[in-house]
């Protein structure tokens, strides 16, 4: 239980008061108090329930925590903590299954023990009104309650996160029930365990066999040859894995519309704000009025936010709307045809192909213009398409998507910006990474360079419950607007307490009053879900190793960027191989002449006696701030050291 004495302080920082921890707004400025719950690594025991530590933390029970002063920036780890955390800081595109740092413990004289990780986004719910907070229940001990297509979504999830796990060293985590929990439909992890020892899919299907007693009757035998060829290694990858589960699902989406079926309603709306005298965004559909999903044409959503001076913004926005609906439109012919189904990887190349030819459109149209520069138009995109039981989030640049469910709201995309750059290449943790200038500055946009070197994202999610997904520009979601307000303005629609265009006008009030800098666009798309399972049985699908498809399982393009994307030498840092990835044999002639050549550095450097620190390679970036373009060089270190030149 928490302490009553102890209080949540306003994040406000002219404000700053006081408040009782039952309490969702300050009492002294009615700013929305964030009630930031964290995960403890590596000690279970802080102390008894009540008492408040590192002067900020309040201990609510074991490992669970909650920050008291969410408006202060908390200790950053240092370079001693790299190997731990750099699991996290790497997989920050799966971020919505993986909890990211926070912070540090600090160590004081009154609680001598070692710095502690403190992580965030852990799987945790909690009860406004009788102050109760416990963990979600691990997969394992929800299985059998659930139906066979969570069953399968979770099995689809794990299988998804096992490769990039595998490659930082934490794959291990999944084949431990008590870290892998369960938000009503989505899976997320406690935390991440270090391989100990060489780690592998037979692994995998020995503990997947656990679940084979309580399987749903539909699902049991596709799990029980999973698991034996996984053991067999006759499933030999985690895309083999993944191609099996996928083909198991489109199964599932021909049986639909005997045994379940999806209301959707789509709705968007636009302001130009209080301080902008043109609105630069651009939707689909049109704004204001409730599409329902009745046609198969009608499953699509757009939310753009164009960026450039001299009234480019808008154009591009519109050109990329215009251009895309007619891209998809064969996209959204494939729900009227079941046996399309089966190939999710075309859908996901369909819809990059379409982004494709939106920014060549407005790359040409800047090129016939003359555009160069801070003068040259672009837009982000996000757009959602449901199909079947699925739903496709394609998104770039910092416009975003985020899932609402009675469970939680989770943002689902990942800013193309510095900021989220820089963790996933471990320079810093993202609560470092935000507070520095250029932070924000996109990386990538719509229309600002080749087609061939963007890399836009494209997920799949299982709907297998009510939700709905929010697509906005940053009009609103600045400031964490949409954290602070969706159990009082989105939730009450799953309720049927509000309808969608009463949620839509309060979320653009909140937008214009609490923001107020920006044009603001959203889309709601609430689904609602009837599912039973089928009287059949699920038939078992094991491809052939060699099966010539392949599945997209980072979720986005798998071109390498070229270092040269944006125009005036913006680059985009491009990460390295995993060394797990590739063992490439190396020549002993090529091993001798590198010895040869670094012991001759090496020497050199000696007789020299001058060490001299490298000069790190500046990384420009893009940022659109008030229509104008921004190019920024920028330079991070762990601790959160930062440089940063306007070179314009």
């Amino acid at each position: 239980m928490e302490n009553e004495v102890a209080m949540l302080f306003c994040p406000n920082e002219y404000c700053q008061a006081p408040n009782p921890l039952n309490h969702r707004f300050c009492q002294g400025c009615s700013t929305p108090l964030p009630k930031r719950y964290l995960w403890t690594v590596g000690v279970y025991d802080l102390g008894s329930p009540g008492k408040i530590v590192g002067d900020r933390y309040l201990i609510i029970e074991g490992s669970i925590i909650l920050d008291l002063k969410p408006g202060l920036a908390p200790q950053a780890p240092e370079l001693a903590y790299l190997d731990q955390i750099k699991p996290y800081l790497k997989l920050i595109p799966h971020r919505l299954h993986i909890p990211q740092i926070y912070g540090v413990l600090p160590v004081t004289q009154q609680e001598p023990r070692t710095n502690t990780l403190l992580l965030e986004a852990i799987p945790l719910t909690h009860d406004n009104k009788n102050q109760q907070v416990h963990l979600w229940s691990d997969l394992i001990t929800a299985w059998d309650k659930a139906s066979s297509i969570r069953q399968i979504n979770w099995l689809w999830q794990i299988a998804r996160l096992w490769q990039p796990l595998y490659d930082q060293g934490v794959a291990s985590t999944l084949l431990e029930w008590d870290l892998i929990r369960v938000q009503g439909g989505l899976v997320k992890l406690l935390e991440l365990r270090s391989d100990r020892s060489q780690t592998n899919l037979s692994q995998l299907g020995k503990a997947w066999q656990q679940l084979l007693a309580s399987a749903r009757p539909f699902l049991a035998d596709l799990l029980n040859q999973v698991c034996e060829s996984l053991i067999k290694e006759e499933i030999s990858s985690s895309e083999h894995l993944i191609l099996t589960l996928d083909q198991a699902l489109s199964q599932i989406d021909k049986l639909h519309t005997n045994t379940s079926s999806i209301a959707i309603n789509i709705l968007t709306q636009t302001d130009p704000g209080p301080s902008r005298q043109r609105n630069e965004d651009s939707c689909y559909p049109p704004p204001g009025i409730v599409v329902s999903l009745s046609s198969p044409r009608d499953g699509l959503a757009i939310v753009c936010d164009g960026i450039g001076g001299h009234e480019g913004g808008n154009v591009a926005s519109d050109l990329a709307v215009t251009t895309i609906v007619s891209q998809v439109e064969e996209i959204l012919t494939i729900r009227e045809s079941a046996d399309n189904y089966t190939d999710s990887s075309t859908v996901v190349q369909m819809l990059e192909r379409a982004v494709a030819v939106a920014n060549d459109k407005i790359s040409e149209q800047n090129d016939i213009d003359h555009r160069q520069g801070r003068q040259r138009m672009g837009t982000t995109l996000v757009m959602a398409i449901p199909i079947a039981h699925q739903m496709y989030i394609t998104h770039l640049g910092d416009s975003r998507a985020y899932w609402i469910t009675h469970h939680g709201c989770y943002q689902v995309t990942l800013d193309d910006d510095v900021a989220s750059r820089e963790v996933r290449l471990g320079y810093a943790t993202y609560r470092e990474a935000i507070q520095h200038r250029g932070s924000g500055s996109l990386i990538q946009a719509l229309g600002m360079g080749n087609s061939a070197l963007l890399s836009p994202t494209c997920e799949r999610f299982i709907l297998d419950e009510d939700g709905i997904f929010l697509l906005s520009s940053d009009g609103l979601t600045d400031f964490d607007r949409v954290e602070d307000y969706w159990e009082t303005e989105i939730l009450p629609v799953l309720r049927g307490e509000f309808n969608l265009e009463t949620t839509a006008s309060r979320l653009v009030e909140i937008a214009n009053t609490k923001n107020g800098h920006d044009n603001v666009t959203i889309a709601l798309l609430h689904y609602q879900v009837q599912y039973q399972d089928p009287d059949t049985v699920l038939k078992a699908k094991i491809p052939p190793i060699g099966f010539s498809k392949t599945v997209n399982i980072t979720g986005s393009n798998s071109q390498t960027r070229d270092v040269n994307y944006f125009p005036q030498s913006t680059q985009v840092i491009p990460e390295t191989q995993s060394s797990k990835d590739h063992n490439p044999k190396i020549p002993i002639q090529l091993l001798i002449l590198l010895a040869i050549l670094l012991g001759a550095g090496f020497l050199g450097s000696w007789v020299k006696r001058e060490k001299r620190s490298p000069v790190p390679t500046p990384t420009p970036s893009v940022n659109h701030l008030g229509g104008i373009i921004y190019f920024y060089h920028t330079n991070w270190n762990l601790s959160g050291v930062y440089k940063c030149t306007n070179i314009l």
